[in-house]
């Protein structure tokens, strides 16, 4: 038989071990990346630019972060989400443009074949986006956008598409900002999408977000003014973008950037150059059981002479397999 006194002792020994367990998982600031070198890294690049007195110390008015959102935030496959929802505005706006039906990159994506339109370039993509957006305001903008997210699903995982937001990621920004960072959004995607979810999904407010753009135009009508979206394409947040877009919106360098592609190659390059510690990270598509795993070949999010030059000059390249226990929050 075991003695009361036995019983009371272990039970204590149990219940401190789950105090402890506990305390731990509150403690750690990034739970769902495993204890690999990318989160090391990170843990100690944050402790070293807010440590007063420290050789790497940031002002907080300089601690800049900036991410790129598809396939760093969220999901990209099959295909970018903001090009499925131009998809579906296509498909609901043809009827009044029978045109479309003999015009690319349209005609591709009435005929079900998306990937066509997507293999003629970024620039017949964004042509989708900004003709599948215009003719609205850009509040009626904002609802169609919100509408949809709350409505449409991702054609794999049957979720809704700010469900495919990385549990990893978003750690990570909090962290960022518990620390007195300024957490960005630098992406090809266009803004006014983004900044209808941003917030919501990632504590990112709209005028932090930096994106794509299309021209608008201002219109007094007897309700009030407005502005209206037009098609035409003001400016492409990618590439070399991304960098020209960060100084134009922000007027700050980033001391840390997180990208997945060769899209993000010149934002990377642009922190890099600047003086004092700095933090570049690519994540590495490589779990195709909890995600997906591509790189050098793919048509979408390919990571090719980025992920060369990160080996070649030691930035941290996030390994999605190894190094996040979980990808999506609802993950078992």
């Amino acid at each position: 038989m075991v003695s009361m006194r036995t019983r009371s002792v272990f039970c204590a020994v149990l219940l401190l071990f789950a105090v402890s367990r506990d305390s731990l998982a509150q403690t750690d600031p990034l739970p769902s990346w495993n204890d690999t070198a990318p989160k090391q890294t990170i843990l100690k690049f944050v402790a070293e630019t807010t440590k007063e007195g420290s050789p790497s110390f940031v002002p907080p008015a300089e601690r800049i972060a900036t991410f790129d959102n598809d396939g760093t935030l969220w999901a990209e496959q099959p295909l970018y989400f903001q090009f499925l929802f131009g998809i579906d505005r296509i498909k609901a706006l043809a009827p009044k443009h029978p045109d479309w039906k003999t015009t690319e990159p349209y005609k591709s994506v009435l005929e079900g074949h998306p990937e066509k339109a997507l293999a003629q370039g970024d620039r017949a993509v964004l042509s989708i986006m900004m003709v599948s957006h215009a003719g609205m305001t850009t509040a009626e903008f904002d609802t169609t956008v919100r509408d949809w997210l709350e409505t449409a699903k991702h054609p794999r995982f049957h979720r809704p598409f700010t469900d495919l937001a990385y549990q990893p990621m978003i750690e990570l920004l909090a962290y960022m900002r518990a620390n007195g960072f300024k957490t960005f959004i630098v992406s090809g995607g266009g803004v006014e999408f983004m900044r209808a979810f941003a917030d919501k999904v990632y504590g990112i407010p709209p005028e932090q977000v930096v994106g794509s753009a299309g021209e608008t135009k201002y219109e007094m009508r007897p309700d009030g003014p407005v502005l209206l979206k037009l098609p035409k394409v003001a400016f492409i947040d990618d590439g070399p973008g991304k960098a020209e877009g960060i100084q134009r919106m922000i007027g700050r360098r980033p001391v840390f950037a997180f990208g997945n592609s060769d899209g993000d190659k010149q934002m990377l390059e642009w922190t890099a150059a600047g003086s004092g510690a700095r933090f570049m990270g690519l994540v590495h598509h490589t779990d195709a059981e909890r995600e997906w795993a591509y790189d050098r070949k793919s048509s979408v999010g390919r990571l090719d002479k980025a992920w060369d030059e990160a080996v070649q000059r030691g930035w941290i390249v996030v390994d999605m397999k190894k190094d996040w226990n979980k990808v999506f929050a609802f993950e078992k």
